[in-house]
């Protein structure tokens, strides 16, 4: 694996480090982030819920709170349908709790997705109107799209909302009142252009709220917007969107929240996952615990179950939701572990040489090849997009690279594809399976075009290259201020020199536990996950390329390096 490294001006990053007051590792962290410049430097080290920008700023969000302050004057009901990934489910109980303390009862509804398909679909539309027309309807991570959909609704007499943050294929032509800022773009909104629909949503409650206020409304005094940053945090992180901006700030504050959270159904949710909140919640607890057990009744089941969750104050009802989708997650770990297995072979086998990977079998469950195609993409460092097997059609799901819009990759495709959606990162496709084969070639020639066609070669970008003395805690409590890290603010790999290894002892056959030993003899311990196979030479100079982490065990909490890589000393 190749080591990428740029250096930077040594004399512009000590500068900045004594502008904002940090470390030399932090300042570069920042000069690399393009965050040069001391005020814009500082904001990112302290992103404050005071400098979120007005929410009437986003294109249509006067008209969306002007219809909802309607509602409650004439007695209208209210429809919320909502997707029924992390995003979708966090939005649609993020709102339908606001709507309830401002007097409303909205009846929500997750489209069932083996059954009616995802999003805005006429089978998802006519069962939540089983209960009647709503005056209403508000559509969430969901209906950009959805043109023929929302006619139907409105030659209903329903007026209609989407809330929603994907890329439209073309012009919007809906019969709604649309928030999307990717559809209605204006100047200055990069800091809020990339929010995802519960980031929209948290919006679209900042702007009633503020018109409820301005009206005197009781209640509106009452609710704090700080105390559903939670549900923000959950959507946030798990919809893969870029952690700048305002989606900074929201996760910053709301993964704080999501740890001292007093909503029955996270905190049972927690305790299934074998979370700790007291010790701080990551991105990754949200990625890997809290998101897929949220995912698993959608991807299974029923997605509401998800939303009943995040919604209730019963507890015995909570213990029980949460234990249900558990039992469904580790049901949906055993089939995407077997589809996996498969889909590296199908890779290996048939597709090695491929540079954009379109991979389907028969047998595969559409509910778990989302997942799936994100493991496939991670390992042979290529886009994937991962289809089941749903009557005659393939369905599947696609996640990318970054610097690789899938959404673009998808439009050059569009001929062979019967519905497709989503954002760069993440989408969702249908198509008839003999058109697959088309589609495969198609989307190859795509990626080839975007990024060339030689082979993919994965490699590890430096953040910063580092001697064993420097790796302490110190340093670990100082990238503190760089959380939270993902998509747009990477955790940072680190280049380590002047370490030996001590010790290595392997565990559950494929990963191994290492003590390292700096140049002065202090030990450091490290995990390798999965690199069993390759156990580096003891006592030899070598340089690793490492994560920084903090362990927590038996109350204890110690530095831990996560190993990536390693090397002899001085090999470039």
């Amino acid at each position: 694996m190749r080591w990428n490294y740029t250096p930077v001006p040594a004399e512009s990053v000590a500068a900045l480090a004594r502008s904002v007051g940090t470390g030399p590792v932090v300042a570069e962290l920042l000069f690399r982030h393009g965050l040069v410049e001391p005020e814009a430097a500082a904001r990112f080290l302290q992103p404050t819920l005071a400098t979120l920008g007005d929410p009437f700023l986003l294109a249509n969000l006067d008209a969306a709170v002007a219809r909802l302050l309607r509602a409650p004057a004439t007695n209208a009901s209210v429809v919320l349908l909502g997707d029924y990934d992390v995003d979708g489910v966090s939005s649609t109980a993020f709102l339908a709790a606001i709507l309830r303390r401002l007097g409303l009862s909205p009846r929500y509804f997750v489209p069932r997705r083996l059954d009616e398909g995802y999003g805005l679909t006429r089978g998802a539309i006519d069962r939540a109107l089983e209960g009647g027309r709503p005056g209403l309807f508000i559509a969430l991570d969901c209906g950009t799209n959805s043109t023929d959909e929302i006619a139907y609704l409105r030659s209903l007499g329903v007026d209609v909302l989407v809330v929603d943050h994907h890329r439209s294929k073309e012009p919007p032509r809906l019969d709604a009142i649309l928030v999307n800022p990717h559809v209605h773009a204006v100047a200055g909104d990069d800091a809020w252009r990339h929010l995802c629909t519960v980031g929209l949503v948290f919006k679209l409650v900042h702007g009633l709220l503020k018109r409820l206020r301005d009206a005197r409304h009781p209640v509106a005094f009452e609710i704090v917007l700080k105390e559903y940053l939670d549900l923000v945090a959950l959507g946030t992180v798990a919809d893969l969107v870029p952690l700048t901006g305002e989606n900074r700030i929201l996760a910053r504050h709301g993964l704080r929240m999501l740890a001292e959270t007093r909503r029955p159904g996270l905190q049972a949710l927690m305790s299934v996952a074998a979370l700790k909140p007291e010790q701080g919640l990551t991105p990754v607890d949200i990625s890997f615990r809290l998101g897929p057990r949220i995912n698993a009744s959608g991807r299974l089941a029923d997605a509401a179950l998800s939303v009943d969750l995040l919604l209730s104050d019963d507890w015995a009802f909570c213990r029980q939701a949460a234990e249900q989708l558990d039992t469904l997650n580790r049901e949906r770990q055993d089939i995407e572990r077997d589809i996996t297995g498969q889909a590296e072979r199908q890779v290996v086998e048939h597709y090695a040489d491929a540079r954009g990977l379109v991979l389907f079998d028969e047998s595969w469950h559409p509910g778990v090849v989302g997942i799936v195609a994100g493991r496939i993409a991670r390992k042979y460092h290529r886009p994937a997009i991962v289809l089941g097997n749903e009557g005659d059609s393939a369905k599947g799901s696609g996640r990318g690279l970054v610097g690789v819009n899938l959404v673009e990759m998808l439009a050059a495709c569009q001929e062979c594809l019967e519905s497709w959606g989503g954002h760069p990162m993440a989408v969702g496709v249908s198509l008839k399976k003999v058109r697959v084969d088309e589609f495969r070639r198609k989307f190859d020639a795509a990626i080839c075009a975007a990024t060339g066609a030689g082979a993919a070669e994965p490699g590890l970008a430096l953040a910063s290259w580092l001697d064993g003395a420097q790796v302490n805690e110190t340093l670990l409590e100082n990238l503190a201020q760089l959380h939270p890290f993902g998509q747009g603010n990477a955790e940072p790999v680190f280049g380590v020199r002047g370490l030996r290894l001590r010790q290595a002892d392997v565990f559950k056959e494929v990963h191994f536990r290492f003590t390292a030993e700096d140049a002065r003899g202090r030990r450091l311990s490290g995990v390798a996950w999965k690199q069993a196979d390759r156990l580096p030479p003891l006592g030899e100079p070598l340089e690793l390329a490492v994560q920084l982490n903090w362990n927590h065990f038996n109350g204890r909490r110690t530095l831990q390096m996560e190993l990536l890589d390693w090397r002899p000393a001085g090999r470039e």
